[in-house]
């Protein structure tokens, strides 16, 4: 129950996240970051689900990235197998969204490796809404990609009562 979304725009790729954590209808905290950069590999990642599981899963993720030396593709292919054929991964709750400087990818448990056709793309109980607000001010505007994502962020806010207005987001530029 969060909301994390991705846009890619021009040379920069933004992943942006909310801060609230809810347990059942209870929210527990408002701080939490969801979005998070694996600095040796400037990949950006961003969770929606269990947290405890979530980590469990960036965790693999970037054992991954050092197995296929910084390959995002192979590391969110082998996650993904991973995650769906192992016993005990298979029970983990969560959603990754993970971008370099090049591509963008949501993972799931289900062995989903999907790149989004229009450099935005979102998770999570809010994920819809940002989506829908990402697309449209991506098509529309021409904000930055930063931009996009606090006031996608921002809108998922006013909807859905399991994201709040506390983000945290990240950046990339592409490399010259």
């Amino acid at each position: 129950m969060t909301t994390i979304v991705s846009v890619r725009r021009g040379d920069q790729v933004v992943v942006g996240g909310d801060g609230q954590v809810s347990l059942g209808n209870t929210v527990m905290k408002g701080t939490a970051k969801k979005v998070n950069v694996l600095p040796k590999h400037q990949v950006i990642t961003g969770f929606a689900g269990s947290t405890a599981d979530a980590i469990t899963l960036r965790d693999l993720f970037e054992q991954q990235l050092e197995k296929h030396h910084g390959n995002i593709t192979n590391a969110c292919i082998h996650l993904a197998r991973e995650w769906r054929s192992d016993r005990a991964l298979r029970r983990l709750e969560a959603l990754m969204l993970v971008a370099n400087s090049e591509k963008t990818y949501l993972i799931s448990g289900n062995g989903d490796v999907i790149e989004p056709e229009d450099g935005v793309i979102a998770i999570g109980s809010g994920g819809n809404f940002a989506l829908a607000a990402a697309r449209a001010l991506t098509d529309n505007t021409e904000l930055a990609a930063r931009d996009i994502v606090e006031k996608s962020l921002h809108i998922a806010a006013g909807i859905c009562v399991f994201t709040n207005d506390n983000l945290t987001i990240e950046t990339l530029e592409a490399e010259a």
